[in-house]
């Protein structure tokens, strides 16, 4: 996957999230999680796309640990409002299987690009 498919598939996360809390219940609690889970999913990309302007590999690095927490925190919440009963389960499927892939690609990338940097002598 290219950095500039990456920057889109982000991106559409991000707006499944967006349109996923705009149809939350008119509760307090799901006021405080979909706030919660829309500043972690929309993260996501941002985070994303200022890692691929990164100056250095360590940058690189770090930015990328910062995606992976952000898409491992939006799944929290996904799992949250699921476990709560504020959302079926069903509507929730498609983006935690996105959320879980999403996380389990940049923790891989993380570590290559971590491995790639290290030199044993």
């Amino acid at each position: 996957m290219t950095p500039e498919e990456l920057k889109r598939r982000t991106k559409r996360f991000a707006l499944g999230i967006i349109r996923l809390a705009g149809s939350l219940p008119r509760t307090e609690v799901a006021r405080i999680i979909g706030g919660q889970m829309l500043r972690s999913a929309t993260s996501v990309g941002a985070n994303y796309r200022a890692a691929c302007r990164a100056r250095s590999r360590a940058e690189f690095t770090a930015k990328l640990g910062v995606v992976e927490e952000e898409a491992d925190e939006t799944l929290y919440w996904l799992e949250l409002l699921e476990e709560s009963g504020l959302v079926k389960g069903q509507l929730l499927r498609d983006l935690m299987n996105e959320a879980g892939e999403l996380v389990a690609i940049f923790a891989a990338s993380r570590m290559t690009v971590k491995g790639a940097a290290f030199r044993p002598k």
